[in-house]
């Protein structure tokens, strides 16, 4: 047996899970908030942004550094030193970028339109990120420091001495994939404006309406549609920009709130309420006040200062996303640009059910009852309006990002584990007809048996994932004596069958005749997802997703001696990957095992299943040792909006979800 790092051994057995009520009254000394450290995840590949939110908000008012590019997916990284402004919309951990929506940026006098001009230097020395709260002081001078609320972001603004202070409405402000449609603002008083701002990028359709107020009145509004001047009380065009100009400040503070929606500017109107009063420190306490009530749902108690803080901000960012998507009284629009509301709770989006179906949702039903119940109520919602489940939910709209249809697995962990106030009858329809629709190769797969490669890309991942959604199905079939789909179901839970090869030991590609996909070579990964055969990884990675039967894949290999023999390889082979466009996501290597992406994050626990947990034990320690860290690059890939923190927060409780659905755990 390998030795054990024997501190951090010592450690890990120190750490002590506890679910509990939150206490009404939490004294200083108490506080977990102190442990979060939200720059953790914006270096190196994490893809996480610093800025200000409260659980599961709608608004993430954060720095973007205006810099394109796949790190930048968050609108920031550690690596960079300037910031080009303060939008209300972030995706966390995710590998596309999008939203950055309704950036702001303060300044010294009217800066031209330029890019060069207007971005701003600063230092990380001059920087600060607690849980709800994000301040900068950039070279210029100016302080900038903001909190939230639900729906309604706080700026507080210093400025020097005798300037003379600007507030620029960047509504043309993009990112990687993001383009501005239409954007729009209107003054309506001097000290309020409203405005919107439709995009098109990964979510096909977006809309986000906005209303601003500032704490003091400003003297002047300029308009520009891009370098072009815009006169009057409102403009409109793609790339809308205003300047905000106050006067005679004399260095004092500028307060100003801003409020979204996804219906109108009235709706966000209404939202600007959710602040009271101009006082940042008491809707900056609230919202630490929020984090503190989600960090004690798990306590740990460890001497190790770093461990704690690690798993706390991996707690912290489990609280992140899915996102609020509903006003207040729960209406919302969606992606047909439909005004719908919900019947009971809100509506949420951002579901990156690719990654967060294998640990974050499981957690969910432990942490977040209630939410829980909302996030499903949430996808059925989105079945009602697109005639199928969700496969990554952005912004209400579809984006078919990732394989498989992981909205199942979520839906029937809920069923299973008896969430309350889901209509379970309409659930297993809308998971029935996810099974069971012409797209996204479930055709190919009823009717081979398997996804052929010659006819559709990624086929080996998009075959053994189907697998697993389909026992999925089944349980919750056999649950609710549907005794037809539950036989229909199981049989075709055993597909991957079909795709393994005995006399290599891996699950492989075949064409359409039957055959093997040939030349064969385990190490191969391709990104482009139609000429691929595993998605982002190769055949070492991809081989061991049957976490509904690890028994018969066991028996597959031959005995549960020769499994796990493949299992110790995955771990002791060569980290080197072949081909010429091998996939990025392809990170954190312990031979093939690879902990920056999600398909390798049940396997460390299969030893369990086959009488060797020591192995699983050994094996999530140095898991954990080697690929969580308290400093910006603390991931060792894409954190995809709390599955990679959801992994560190079960394996150093000392718990896992084996099969992510029914309550399976190790």
């Amino acid at each position: 047996m390998k030795k054990v790092n024997p501190t951090r051994k010592a450690i890990l057995q120190q750490l002590i899970l506890t679910i509990f009520v939150v206490l009404p009254f939490i004294t200083t000394a108490q506080q977990l908030t102190k442990y979060v450290d939200p720059f953790i995840g914006t270096g190196a590949h994490g893809h996480t942004y610093p800025g200000a939110t409260v659980p599961f908000g709608m608004v993430q008012l954060s720095p973007d550094n205006g810099t394109q590019g796949w790190d930048w997916c968050s609108g920031y990284h550690y690596s960079d030193s300037m910031i080009a402004g303060f939008s209300h919309t972030h995706l966390s951990g995710t590998g596309i970028g999008d939203l950055c929506d309704i950036s702001v940026m303060p300044s010294i006098g009217l800066v031209a339109d330029s890019f060069t001009l207007y971005r701003q230097k600063f230092s990380h020395v001059n920087e600060n990120a607690t849980p709800g709260f994000y301040s900068v002081t950039l070279n210029n001078g100016i302080k900038a420091t903001f909190t939230t609320t639900e729906r309604c972001g706080l700026h507080q603004y210093t400025f020097p001495k005798g300037a003379d202070p600007v507030i620029r409405f960047n509504l043309g402000f993009a990112i990687n994939f993001d383009r501005p449609v239409e954007t729009f603002i209107e003054k309506l008083n001097d000290s309020t404006i409203v405005g919107y701002r439709y995009s098109k990028g990964w979510a096909p359709t977006q809309r986000v309406y906005f209303a601003a107020r500032t704490s003091v009145p400003f003297t002047e509004i300029l308009f520009a549609n891009g370098k072009e001047k815009v006169a009057g009380n409102s403009a409109k065009g793609s790339l809308i920009k205003g300047q905000l100009l106050f006067k005679n400040m004399q260095g004092k503070t500028i307060l100003m709130k801003v409020a979204l929606s996804s219906v109108n500017t009235e709706k966000a109107l209404l939202a600007l309420g959710e602040i009271k009063a101009w006082n940042f420190d008491v809707v900056k306490k609230a919202a630490e006040a929020k984090w503190e009530k989600e960090l004690r749902k798990i306590v740990i108690k460890s001497a190790d200062e770093e461990s704690k803080k690690i798993f706390y901000t991996a707690l912290y960012h489990t609280c992140v996303a899915p996102v609020l998507y509903s006003d207040a009284d729960g209406t919302y629009q969606n992606s047909k640009g439909q005004v719908k509301k919900m019947a009971n709770g809100q509506r949420f989006t951002v579901f990156s059910l690719w990654d967060t179906f294998r640990a974050l949702n499981p957690l969910f039903t432990i942490t977040q009852p209630g939410h829980l119940t909302e996030f499903i109520n949430s996808m059925l919602a989105f079945y009602d309006e697109n005639g199928l489940l969700p496969v990554w939910d952005l912004s209400s709209c579809e984006t078919n990002c990732m394989t498989g249809y992981h909205a199942i697995p979520v839906v029937a962990d809920a069923i299973l584990k008896n969430t309350k106030g889901i209509d379970v009858q309409k659930a297993f329809a809308a998971m029935k007809k996810s099974a069971m629709q012409n797209v996204r190769g479930t055709d190919l797969y009823r009717q081979y048996g398997y996804i052929p490669q010659d006819k559709y890309g990624s086929s080996v991942t998009v075959t053994i994932e189907y697998a697993y959604d389909d026992w999925c199905i089944a349980q919750v079939a056999q649950k609710l004596g549907k005794k037809e789909d539950y036989t229909v179901f199981m049989k075709r839970s055993a597909n991957w069958k079909n795709l393994f090869d005995p006399s290599t030991g891996f699950i492989r590609a075949k064409n359409s005749d039957g055959n093997w996909v040939n030349p064969f070579d385990p190490y191969l990964s391709e990104h482009d997802e139609h000429k691929a055969m595993y998605t982002e990884g190769n055949a070492w990675q991809h081989s061991f997703f049957v976490p509904h039967d690890v028994k018969g894949l066991a028996t597959a290999h031959g005995s549960n001696d020769l499994f796990i023999k493949k299992l110790d390889s995955l771990f002791n082979v060569s980290s080197r990957l072949s081909g010429g466009n091998t996939s990025p996501d392809v990170s954190g290597l312990i031979g093939q095992y690879a902990h920056g992406n999600e398909p390798s994050h049940h396997i460390a626990y299969m030893y369990t299943y086959v009488g060797q947990a020591w192995k699983t034990q050994e094996r999530v320690r140095t898991i954990i040792d080697s690929m969580y860290h308290a400093r910006p690059d603390g991931y060792a890939g894409n954190e995809d909006c709390g599955q990679m923190s959801a992994w560190g927060v079960w394996s150093m409780a000392g718990l896992y979800p084996g099969n992510p659905s029914g309550g399976q755990y190790v």
